[in-house]
């Protein structure tokens, strides 16, 4: 591992510890040339996703795009950005815990709507109106009087 300060390539493991419960290792390191200490995160690379779109075309999976969708639904909601990386690391880990290596787009859209409702109602009718390609008012308010429906129960 390169030191971020000398650049040497000469480095010891300090200390290392699970990354709560996600399959990150944090690793404490001290740089033999220079002796300053930095922090890496180790994760294991897993089998390549590939999303498989409506159109029936194939992606390589973006966790960032996952993200960027999940965060554009959340904006000016009193959401915690550690909150939707929780999400996106289930999301992902549910994924690759599959048989298949080829996702339906449709598996995973419904994936983060399940976890969406459970956050925030808002954010969930944001998301939904995009995934599901909304047309006109009258599916937001099908949507909305689900979610109302479903306070209920």
């Amino acid at each position: 591992m390169r030191c971020p300060y000398c650049k040497s390539g000469d480095s010891k493991v300090i200390d290392t510890r699970e990354a709560g419960d996600t399959e990150i290792t944090r690793r404490r390191r001290e740089c033999l040339k220079c002796e300053k200490r930095f922090t890496t995160y180790e994760r294991v690379e897993g089998v390549e996703l590939i999303v498989v779109k409506k159109d029936k075309r194939r992606e390589q999976f973006d966790r960032q795009k996952l993200m960027h969708g999940i965060l554009r639904a959340c904006e000016k909601r009193p959401i915690k950005q550690e909150k939707v990386e929780k999400m996106v690391d289930e999301i992902e880990t549910e994924m690759r815990s599959r048989e298949e290596t080829e996702i339906p787009s449709s598996v995973i859209g419904g994936l983060v709507m399940e976890k969406m409702r459970k956050i925030d109602e808002v954010a969930y009718v944001r998301f939904a109106s995009v995934y599901r390609q909304f047309k006109d008012a009258k599916q937001f308010m099908k949507e909305i009087e689900e979610v109302l429906e479903g306070k209920r129960k």
